[in-house]
């Protein structure tokens, strides 16, 4: 059995360390401020101007003033703070910032990351995602190991425009952790219930064990 959702977003706070200054992207990325281990403190920060948000409201703590990047409400912790976008964005290009969760829709094998736009259709914007790859520690990122059509997003390259070439570290989709290294992906984890055939035959990339 593939992780859903949310063992995804658990897998990934695992790798969360003490201390830690973190950027979460929109989609399931956003999901790892529930799975923050117990012992480890770790202040998250949004583009949009906020450090230190806590977990996502119940539905009697909303509050429609408080949101992320992608307009979803949060909550806020007492050593939370405040200020513009310009002075988040230079937490990110100062590299401030040790870790960037991101949801993506393709990754090549040598770690190039496709992940905010499909030609074609309506795109808003760019998002802080490019500074996020270019200025932060460490890249992870959290996806389907398919697309819709069932076909592999960890390519050889990547079909899609870039937004980072050669940024990302590690992957974590619903079939397991991969790890770029030089030549390709290596499996770090299976899911369980998981095979590694099953994985080869959905995976487009170099894989190593």
């Amino acid at each position: 059995m593939a992780w859903d959702r949310n063992q995804m977003a658990e897998r990934a706070g695992r790798e969360l360390r003490d201390g830690m200054y973190v950027n979460l992207g929109i989609g399931i990325p956003t999901l790892v401020s529930n799975y923050i281990p117990e012992g480890v403190d770790v202040t998250l920060q949004s583009e949009n101007g906020m450090l230190g948000m806590g977990p996502f409201p119940t539905e009697d703590e909303i509050d429609a003033d408080l949101i992320n990047a992608g307009k979803q409400t949060i909550t806020e912790l007492h050593r939370t703070s405040y200020f513009s976008s310009a002075d988040s964005f230079a937490m990110i290009r100062g590299g401030k910032i040790a870790m960037a969760i991101l949801g993506a829709m393709e990754v090549a094998e040598n770690g190039d990351l496709a992940n905010w736009m499909i030609p074609g259709k309506l795109v808003k914007g760019m998002g802080g995602a490019m500074d996020l790859v270019a200025g932060v520690g460490r890249v992870i990122v959290i996806m389907d190991h398919t697309n819709k059509k069932g076909e592999s997003k960890l390519l050889k390259k990547c079909t899609l425009p870039l937004t980072g070439a050669g940024v990302v570290d590690e992957i974590i989709t619903n079939l397991g952790v991969f790890k770029v290294v030089e030549g390709g992906l290596k499996v770090i984890e299976i899911a369980d219930g998981v095979e590694m055939d099953e994985i080869r035959q959905l995976t487009e990339a170099q894989l190593f064990r």
